[in-house]
């Protein structure tokens, strides 16, 4: 039987600011008034991550590109130490929670000096088992990892990595679908009743990252079990970039979250087999036989 407790929202901001602190504080705010717990980024060492190749081709899709290469386009979207530095006192400011993606071991080792409550890892990283190992034994809080576009077998495999030395219980696995943006019969919500059953006593919670278009998917996936939403966030879908497409917009997170909250306060059951609210109802409407 699933234990509901009220979902954690995390608006992921990541790179929608378009390399403008002014408009990540915006973002920030902007999240905060949607009802949003979370704002989160992303870190990246881009000469790490990328080989010499990737960083100097250019972009595969050029109309989104800030950079003549896509190293260039990569540099010019991503903030410094100092300036996640800002954006979490921001957070903290606002009292929302600031967390990151991070992509590298470099990137790692940066965000753990925060001492955040957890920083995630996605897909596309979350076999870096070097980048895995700073967060299992450099760091304390809990470790956040998305599984789209990984095999049960790599998926047991990073679970097992942590479950040796012990830290399985600091563990977060979200179901996600990576694609920009995923229909709706790509989303494949059963896979979190799949993680449920294989992983439940093993891992600290079940989250999803959704890519989709829309809020109604993610109610699904809430009342499936998963602990934390996760969703895109940018002020306008029309901006340049990748991302924009599959994010909410303000009125759209807003409205996630009133129906989250909505659907946490429904999930129970009665705690009398007549409700206050059904007695009158009873009185006045029940069939009597006469």
């Amino acid at each position: 039987m699933l234990n509901y407790t009220k979902p954690k929202v995390i608006a992921e901001i990541g790179c929608n600011h378009k390399g403008d602190i002014e408009i990540a504080y915006e973002l920030i705010r902007l999240a905060k008034e949607c009802g949003a717990d979370i704002a989160k980024f992303q870190k990246r060492n881009n000469k790490e991550l990328l080989t010499d190749n990737q960083y100097n081709n250019p972009h595969p899709n050029p109309i989104n590109s800030y950079g003549s290469t896509y190293g260039d386009h990569r540099e010019f979207l991503e903030f410094d130490v100092n300036q996640h530095k800002l954006l979490k006192e921001y957070c903290d400011s606002l009292d929302i929670e600031y967390s990151t993606s991070v992509w590298d071991v470099t990137s790692a080792k940066e965000m753990v000096s925060f001492n955040p409550n957890f920083l995630k890892v996605p897909s596309a990283c979350n076999n870096h088992f070097e980048m895995l190992e700073v967060l299992r034994d450099e760091f304390n809080g809990e470790v956040h990892i998305s599984m789209g576009m990984t095999t049960i077998k790599e998926e047991e495999e990073i679970i097992n990595f942590f479950q040796h030395n012990g830290q399985n219980d600091r563990l977060v696995i979200y179901s996600c679908t990576s694609g920009y943006p995923v229909p709706f019969k790509d989303v494949c919500l059963q896979e979190i009743n799949r993680m449920y059953k294989s992983y439940s006593d093993i891992v600290k919670s079940i989250a999803f990252s959704g890519h989709h278009l829309g809020i109604a998917v993610d109610i699904a996936a809430y009342t499936l079990g998963a602990k934390y939403i996760e969703r895109h966030f940018t002020k306008d879908r029309t901006w340049k970039g990748t991302d924009h497409a599959a994010s909410l917009e303000p009125s759209g997170l807003s409205k996630l979250v009133r129906n989250l909250h909505a659907s946490f306060e429904s999930l129970t059951y009665k705690d009398s087999e007549i409700l206050d609210i059904e007695k009158v109802q009873r009185d006045k409407l029940k069939f009597r036989k006469q």
